[in-house]
């Protein structure tokens, strides 16, 4: 039979090592979920950013063409067409800028997070 202080003493282990691996699987899933909600803002990101430059690029001088800007009719269907334009060519991969941007926020993270630690 094993002494009282050895049966606490592993017990005390027992427990330890459990939470350890609870904090450590905790923390994954948060590091998990962080980098999904970053990647998901680069994305958005990438999409507005393409949206603004579609409507640059298609804003027109005239009242001629395509979309009969004739009144206000023209303008709403071509600010919808851009953004479903700009949705389009993300969701087939974009242009790189959700990727770098992506990038960069983790290591904003990184930093941020190495410096928490120190702190503490």
């Amino acid at each position: 039979m094993l002494p009282l202080a050895t049966f606490a003493a592993s017990a005390a282990i027992g427990v330890g090592k459990a939470i350890a691996g609870s904090v450590a699987e905790t923390a994954s899933k948060a590091g998990a979920t962080a980098a999904a909600k970053a990647k998901k803002t680069a994305t958005e990101f990438e999409s507005m950013f393409l949206e603004h430059s579609l409507d640059r690029i298609t804003q027109s001088e005239g009242t001629d063409g395509p979309l009969g800007e004739n009144g206000t009719g023209g303008g709403v269907y071509r600010s919808m067409l851009t953004k479903e334009y700009a949705a389009q060519i993300t969701k087939s991969g974009g242009v790189g800028i959700a990727d770098q941007v992506y990038r960069e926020m983790l290591k904003m993270q990184t930093a941020a997070s190495g410096a928490a630690h120190a702190a503490t």
